[in-house]
C-alpha cells in the first residue's frame, strides 16, 4: 500500500452514520491518527470488527443504555475505549444515528508515523515488526497511547480532536471477511474484516 498522503481528509460523521458492517468494511485502508505530544503517531485500519448493538449479544450495548457503554448509544463517530484482562484498552467508533447502538473495534494497523515512540509504548525495540506493534486491539492502543480516560466519548471526526482518522484514497480490495474471535456469544457471524495482505 501507498504511504500517506500529507493532507488527507478526516472522515465526516455522515461516514459513520451507516450499520458498523457497511462502516467496518470502509474502514479497512484508512488511518488511524493520535496527535500525541506535538507528534503524530499514525497506522493503516487492516483489521476491523463490526458489533451490531441491541441484535448482538457480542456487543457491548446488547443488554442496554448503561454509563459504561453509553458512547455506543450517542451520535456516529465517537471513540469508544473500554479496558479488557484488567490490562488491554481497546478501541471502537460508534455507528449509527443517535439513540441507535453500534460500533466497530479497530483490530491491527499497519504503523505508519511515529515508530519509534510506538515501539518505545509497547517497551519494544525500535526494529520491531508491525504485527508486534499494533497487531491486535489491546496492541495498537497501547502504541498509540489510546486510553479510557483520554479518549473515550471524543468525537473523531472533528478536526481538532487528537484522536482521528483521515481518507488518503486507499481503497483495498483483497479483503477477507471471518467470523469474529475471541468470544464467546454470537462467534460465528462473519463480522471480522481484514486485508489479506
Amino acid at each position: 500500500m501507498r504511504p500517506r498522503s500529507p493532507q488527507s481528509p478526516i472522515l465526516t460523521s455522515d461516514f459513520f452514520l451507516r450499520s458498523p458492517e457497511i462502516v467496518a468494511r470502509d474502514l479497512l485502508g484508512k488511518v488511524l491518527v493520535h496527535r500525541r505530544k506535538g507528534e503524530r503517531l499514525s497506522g493503516r485500519i487492516v483489521e476491523v470488527e463490526a458489533y451490531l448493538g441491541l441484535d448482538d449479544p457480542a456487543s457491548h450495548a446488547f443488554r442496554g443504555r448503561t454509563s459504561a457503554n453509553a458512547v455506543l448509544f450517542g451520535p456516529p463517530g465517537v471513540a469508544y475505549v473500554y479496558f479488557i484482562y484488567g490490562m488491554h484498552y481497546c478501541v471502537n467508533i460508534s455507528c449509527l444515528p443517535e439513540g441507535e447502538p453500534g460500533g466497530v473495534l479497530l483490530r491491527a494497523l499497519v504503523p505508519l508515523e511515529g515508530i519509534k515512540t510506538m515501539a518505545r509504548l509497547r517497551g519494544l525495540p525500535e526494529n520491531a515488526k508491525p504485527q508486534q506493534l499494533t497487531g491486535g486491539p489491546g496492541k495498537l492502543c497501547e502504541a498509540l497511547d489510546i486510553t479510557r480516560a483520554t479518549h473515550n466519548g471524543i468525537d473523531v471526526t472533528k478536526a481538532s480532536s487528537s484522536l482521528h482518522i483521515e481518507d488518503d484514497g486507499v481503497h483495498p480490495e483483497n479483503i477477507e471477511i471471518t467470523p469474529r474471535i475471541g468470544l464467546s456469544k454470537a462467534k460465528e457471524r462473519p463480522l471480522r474484516f481484514l486485508l489479506k495482505d
